[in-house]
């Protein structure tokens, strides 16, 4: 199938000498870089070396990178192939992950096994702010199991594996570890259970988030602490409004103003309003722990799991005048001294959403 693909695309003039050249061409740049013949197995284990793919890697770069490293003897040979798969209809793609790869293996071999995605560990990255039940979802969809074995997992550690875990994590239904399970980037292995990817998520919390912690002092426990930045986490998207985010929250925690913050309600809920679908005052009113619009102080626990940006912002927030802020729905926010300056800001932006909805029109059939 190979010889015709060079005989379309590289050689459309002709089918004889030229074809016959571009095939010969085709099995030196496709043959293994360090191997003449094939490789027995003994040759093929003491070769082999691992190649990480990051996700959002394009086809063009992993030919670029494999033949930096010596894995393959042609890009070009590598984008021919590529583009044959596209031209076929060939199910798959190349797959973020770990590889075993060896530069005594035939260059298709080599691209076969990253179309398939035949991974040793597969790169699963979890942005800062996904929920318990999110992180659960994404492993499941990669892995050999289901988000409801994430989730029991995680309800199933130890304090004493954990000494460092606050005590009101732990119930009478076992752990709730949303908020400590840190987002990042984790190498998901083959057959992998959902015990060791939450002692991997935990483990980097003690690693990057715990000595931020312990390195100043507080005012809050670590268990408020994780749950201030969760907030934040939710409510921030323009990094340089995080800090200012932090500060009115603590400004309202110490005044025993109720924070208002709409992730808990959203939280709370199991739901993600839009600015088409704000949340409803039926909505704020309805009575949960995490509702911060009827509970002065933080929710019970974190509604999300923060990452270090928002961890470090909240932990000491400074001093501000700013009582109130609304989300002008771009990643930027509004914020007010007073009620009145709040309320004017929420109807010009409220306003403004409507105005650039398509307005309804009917015409009699």
């Amino acid at each position: 199938m190979l010889k015709w693909l060079f005989y379309l695309l590289i050689f459309p003039a002709t089918l004889g000498v030229a074809g016959w050249q571009g095939w010969a061409w085709w099995s030196w740049a496709s043959a293994p870089p360090q191997a003449e013949a094939a490789p027995t197995d003994a040759e093929l284990a003491a070769a082999l070396v691992q190649y990480d793919i990051s996700q959002g890697t394009s086809a063009r770069q992993i030919g670029q990178d494999l033949a930096s490293a010596g894995m393959i003897r042609s890009e070009m040979a590598w984008n021919l192939w590529t583009r044959w798969q596209t031209v076929t209809n060939r199910p798959g793609g190349f797959l973020a992950g770990t590889y075993v790869i060896s530069p005594v293996e035939p260059m298709e071999a080599i691209a076969n096994r990253i179309w398939e995605g035949d991974v040793v560990e597969l790169s699963v990255t979890i942005p800062e702010g996904w929920t318990l039940a999110d992180i659960a979802s994404a492993f499941a969809a990669q892995g050999d199991f289901a988000a409801e074995d994430f989730i029991a997992a995680s309800r199933q550690v130890s304090q004493a594996d954990y000494p460092w875990l606050p005590a009101g994590v732990f119930g009478a239904d076992g752990a709730n570890l949303e908020g400590f399970l840190y987002p990042d980037t984790y190498q998901l292995a083959n057959n992998a259970a959902p015990e060791q990817l939450v002692g991997q998520m935990l483990d980097r919390f003690e690693q990057v988030a715990l000595p931020v912690y312990e390195r100043q002092s507080s005012p809050y426990s670590l268990l408020e602490w994780v749950t201030l930045a969760s907030i934040v986490e939710r409510e921030a998207v323009i990094a340089s409004e995080r800090p200012l985010i932090a500060a009115v929250f603590a400004k309202r925690l110490r005044e025993n103003i109720p924070l208002g913050a709409d992730p808990t309600v959203e939280y709370a809920l199991g739901i993600r309003q839009t600015p088409e679908n704000p949340l409803t005052f039926s909505d704020i009113r309805t009575p949960s722990p995490y509702n911060t619009y009827r509970n002065p102080g933080l929710p019970p626990g974190p509604i999300a799991n923060p990452g270090v940006a928002s961890l470090e912002a909240s932990l000491n927030p400074p001093d501000t005048e700013f009582l109130y802020f609304v989300a002008r729905y771009d990643g930027t926010h509004v914020f007010s001294r007073t009620l009145q300056e709040h309320e004017a800001a929420q109807s010009q932006i409220r306003d403004r959403i409507d105005a650039q909805q398509p307005s309804e029109s009917s015409s009699d059939s």
